[in-house]
């Protein structure tokens, strides 16, 4: 069982940058896929990123590509994503999410609760 808990979103000006983190419980983070999904008001969930066990492969959906980072830091159970050059479409509740087998576009075997991003113009 792998609990998943969201931070560092917030109320930020188009053309900023924000990172968030997603702090994970259990002993084999490690060796799980991790990635984040977006939800904006009204729309459906939409994949952002994901990031291999190792950190060595990463996958970001075809509308994040340049401006989203994702990264892991497995001595802290943690994985990162970088926002920048905010727009106010990226206005969403951000999920992190975990696999227990890496794929790159993520089944989501564990959720997080999401953390609102909202970006003012």
């Amino acid at each position: 069982q792998v609990q998943l808990v969201e931070s560092g979103g917030g109320l930020v000006q188009a053309g900023g940058s924000l990172k968030l983190s997603c702090a994970a419980s259990g002993r084999t983070f490690s060796s799980y896929g991790m990635g984040w999904f977006r939800q904006a008001p009204g729309k459906e969930r939409e994949f952002v990123a994901s990031i291999s066990w190792s950190g060595g492969i990463s996958y970001y959906g075809d509308s994040m590509k340049g401006r989203f980072t994702i990264s892991r830091d497995n001595a802290k159970n943690t994985v990162y994503l970088q926002i920048d050059s905010l727009k106010p479409e990226d206005t969403a509740v951000y999920y992190c999410a975990a696999d227990r087998v890496f794929r790159p576009t993520m089944r989501g075997d564990y959720w997080g609760q999401g953390t609102q991003v909202t970006v003012s113009s």
